[in-house]
């Protein structure tokens, strides 16, 4: 079995990435109960991976020509919803769950970061839920702190994370 590799998302990854967001953000489908549906219509959707991929970088962990995680990294001046125009943001940060506790997620998160400090951001921002235990602790290990609590997703709590990169 080869060794895993990180590199830059490319548009053919797109089945895989649909998959791999399925997987990943699948594991909270008990937890989200009816809520589901409307997670999983979004990171189901090629479109979601293309329109990531289209306005920012996304980063992908593989071994074995199989995507085990993922994480996209997106440049200021793309405000969306509780993102402001002045910050570059982290999305989908995703880790199929077998492979979950290997650092994946932590490396890919970092490699979003590095990007972000190569292209000149000042500001990192994320969201993250009151169910994603183990994406908090790595957030919140690398430096991310909790800026403020957004209105519910999927009935449930939300807060965005900042990383100051001038700091």
């Amino acid at each position: 079995m080869k060794e895993p590799i990180y590199r830059r998302a490319v548009l053919s990854d797109i089945p895989q990435l649909c998959a791999l967001g399925l997987a990943s953000y699948g594991q909270f489908k008990q937890t989200l109960g009816e809520e589901w549906k409307k997670m999983e219509a979004g990171i189901g959707n090629s479109q979601t991976y293309t329109k990531l991929l289209e306005v920012g970088v996304g980063f992908v962990c593989e071994q074995n020509d199989k995507l085990l995680g993922m994480a996209f990294l997106v440049p200021r001046n793309n405000p969306v919803g509780f993102f402001e125009a002045g910050w570059s943001y982290i999305r989908l940060v995703g880790v199929l769950p077998e492979h979950g506790g290997q650092g994946i997620g932590k490396e890919l998160t970092k490699l979003c970061i590095k990007q972000a400090k190569e292209s000149g951001e000042e500001i990192i921002a994320l969201h993250t839920s009151e169910f994603q235990n183990a994406a908090r602790h790595i957030y919140e290990t690398i430096g991310f702190t909790k800026l403020k609590e957004i209105d519910k997703l999927f009935n449930k709590r939300y807060w965005i994370y900042t990383l100051n990169l001038k700091a």
